[in-house]
């Protein structure tokens, strides 16, 4: 891909607050979703144009690229904007676990009470 069309591209985008938008990554074969982190156009950028996906640390005000201090690298397979465009999914080969504490997805283990809906036949 050009880098007119990368830059095309980002500016497509509709960021929101701190000029951020979010990211859903799921798993390319599996199709987990494997967590939610935030990008800003420097990080879309990097993440089109490596193959490999970086973030922006809202907590530690920097870049990040998965898996440069952990190992469990993320390796792009597809970035799709919503019909919005002011969200990502990003789809990407996981190594390892993608949660920082250590499991496959942020979230295995974590389900929240919930009523169970049924849709209505007829």
């Amino acid at each position: 891909m050009s880098a007119e069309a990368v830059e095309a591209a980002i500016a497509e985008l509709k960021f929101g607050a701190n000029d951020l938008m979010p990211a859903m990554v799921q798993d390319d074969e599996s199709g987990d979703v494997l967590m939610l982190a935030w990008m800003d156009a420097e990080a879309v950028r990097r993440t089109l144009t490596t193959g490999r996906v970086t973030y922006w640390s809202r907590s530690r005000g920097e870049y990040w690229r998965k898996g440069d201090t952990s190992g469990h690298r993320q390796y792009v397979r597809s970035v799709a904007a919503d019909c919005d465009g002011d969200t990502l999914l990003v789809r990407v080969v996981q190594i390892g676990a993608a949660c920082h504490t250590g499991t496959r997805t942020c979230f295995d283990g974590r389900e929240l009470p919930a009523v169970v809906g049924t849709p209505e036949i007829g």
